[in-house]
């Protein structure tokens, strides 16, 4: 690897660190673009991994206080119901096409998330049982098939309205449990290389001052920016799945 590719993925990490520690998602929107600019595909994807884990990790400690661990729980099961789904129908569907569906569905709801909350609407949705086990469960298909697990959960969360500091906490402790499930898989059937762990050290410190300031960001912020912040990086991973699958289309 390059100096300049190093400092490429450097600068990408500062920034998708900042990102999610300051609205709860984000690093994987936007580190897999330019990851995948600087290295193989399949150590771009591995890196992601590692540095989302670590990222949260970083996290979880500032905001444990705000999860709540019966929702988590919830999320958790749906999502080892989903995680399969997923994959068996991603193997069988066309990448393309769901990865379009998705983008448009993302894309829809932020807007739509944008104009409830020009609107003032009260909430959309009252969150319980059967709803947190359902979010769940898309947020694990939709890892499965696009790799994007945040989205559907924070879209949830949002329609219910739920205090911007419960959706990151409940965000984070849930990718903790995501990523580090999908790193043991990696590790024990796939194997991990050497460089990519040596790679990810190297990283870990600008993950960490990122995660950092992100949080000391973050508890300065008023809900309202919070909530149009989280709205807008919706959009661009709506946006962003659009215009990657038309690119692979073409």
């Amino acid at each position: 690897m390059t100096l300049l590719a190093w400092a490429g993925l450097a600068a990408t990490c500062l920034s998708a660190a900042l990102l999610q520690a300051t609205n709860g998602f984000g690093f994987a929107v936007l580190a897999v673009p330019f990851f995948l600019l600087l290295v193989p595909a399949e150590q771009a994807i591995q890196l992601v991994i590692i540095l989302s884990l670590a990222i949260s990790l970083v996290m979880i400690p500032r905001l444990r206080d705000a999860v709540d661990p019966r929702l988590l729980l919830r999320l958790a099961v749906g999502s080892a119901i989903g995680l399969p789904i997923g994959l068996v129908a991603f193997g069988y569907s066309n990448p393309l096409i769901v990865r379009l569906a998705a983008g448009v569905v993302i894309t829809l709801f932020a807007a739509m998330l944008g104009w409830n909350r020009y609107r003032r609407h009260p909430p959309l949705v009252a969150m319980r049982l059967g709803l947190d086990l359902g979010a769940g469960t898309v947020a694990g298909a939709a890892t499965g098939l696009v790799g994007m697990p945040g989205p559907p959960l924070m879209i949830y969360l949002m329609l219910a309205s739920a205090p911007m500091r419960a959706v990151r906490a409940t965000l984070v402790a849930f990718f903790v449990l995501v990523y580090a499930a999908t790193l043991l898989c990696d590790v024990v059937f796939l194997g991990v290389p050497v460089s990519d762990w040596a790679i990810a050290a190297s990283l870990l410190p600008l993950v960490w001052v990122g995660g950092i300031v992100g949080l000391r960001i973050a508890d300065r912020l008023h809900e309202t920016v919070a909530v149009i912040l989280s709205i807008l990086v919706l959009a661009v991973a709506g946006l962003y799945t659009l215009a990657a699958a038309a690119t692979a289309a073409l």
